[in-house]
């Protein structure tokens, strides 16, 4: 079986293909060409990032796919509902990324609460002028153990943000329309570990009890946090955003901000991108990153990983 990768695939993933008997193809083909190579070459299946578009035309067009891999979690790119419908696998790689994005809300965290956003700014203009300044005006951290978390989407990523939560010594609650409990596994450097369980809860009840706020759900329709959210929120609240864009009324967000209701901050995603609003960039009380929650040498190898053995054990029944 012949497998495109159209938007690359780990050295490990093709190792393991390869083992299996599949071909894999890492030839880059532009999108207006996709339909013919496919069909030319009877391509069996197509692992895809975000720069590749497999829309329904696509996929009617080409009666040889018989599988579609997503390397990452979101499929926007992808009509996944009308390839399952039509009898083709979609498949995506949550587990592989969870880790790294889990990592990187503690990165936002961790600056955050202790200013390293605003202090590396000022340090390489004012550190020698101003050193003893600056060191009082960042002198009111807070830590993070014995504080509360609350997780909004309780999948595998949120799951993975609970257990470096857990370690950190933070009070865990999380919300999730199709999670009751959840068991999370906090493994130790001498390999050991303690299994925490978890019950969710409301979403009202995590906007009111949270100190920081982590989201991790799929696109919506509307908003999940606008000024009614906001408002019931803790005062000095922390909202931690890397899943998508627009769960947030980024307007809001900086109203939030501006009146102290909000404290801390930290952005991977934009409603947006790849122009993220001048009023966020600008804002100093905003912790920004340009949407690299899953972007890790690490993920590019699990990733590989788990698209090649979904395909082998799909494709090979």
């Amino acid at each position: 079986m012949k497998i495109l990768a159209n938007d690359g695939i780990s050295k490990s993933g093709i190792e393991i293909l390869e083992s299996k008997g599949f071909e894999v193809i890492s030839t880059k083909v532009a999108q207006n060409q996709l339909e013919n190579y496919i069909n030319d070459n009877n391509i069996d299946a197509i692992i895809v990032k975000n720069n590749t578009q497999v829309r329904q035309e696509l996929i009617e067009a080409c009666p040889s796919i018989k599988l579609i891999g997503c390397a990452g979690v979101i499929m926007d790119n992808i009509d996944a509902d009308y390839a399952v419908d039509n009898g083709v696998h979609v498949i995506n790689t949550p587990s592989a990324i969870s880790n790294a994005i889990g990592e990187l809300v503690f990165a936002h965290l961790f600056g955050i609460t202790r200013f390293l956003h605003q202090s590396n700014r000022d340090m390489p203009l004012e550190g020698d002028s101003r050193f003893n300044t600056l060191k009082k005006q960042y002198a009111k951290g807070v830590e993070l153990r014995g504080k509360t978390i609350g997780i909004i989407g309780f999948d595998s990523i949120g799951q993975a943000v609970a257990k470096i939560a857990l370690g950190v010594g933070m009070n865990v609650i999380a919300t999730d329309s199709n999670v009751e409990r959840a068991t999370i596994n906090i493994p130790f450097f001498n390999g050991q570990s303690a299994n925490i369980e978890i019950e969710t809860t409301s979403f009202d009840e995590v906007i009111k009890e949270a100190d920081f706020i982590s989201l991790h759900l799929s696109n919506q329709e509307d908003y999940i946090l606008e000024e009614t959210q906001f408002n019931n929120m803790k005062d000095g609240v922390g909202i931690i955003n890397t899943s998508q864009g627009n769960l947030i009324n980024e307007v809001a967000l900086v109203n939030a901000i501006e009146s102290g209701k909000v404290k801390y901050a930290g952005l991977d995603v934009f409603d947006n991108e790849p122009t993220p609003a001048i009023q966020l960039l600008m804002n100093p009380e905003i912790s920004l990153t340009p949407h690299i929650g899953p972007l890790t040498l690490e993920v590019e190898e699990r990733t590989g990983v788990e698209l090649a053995n979904q395909i082998i054990k799909l494709l090979s029944e």
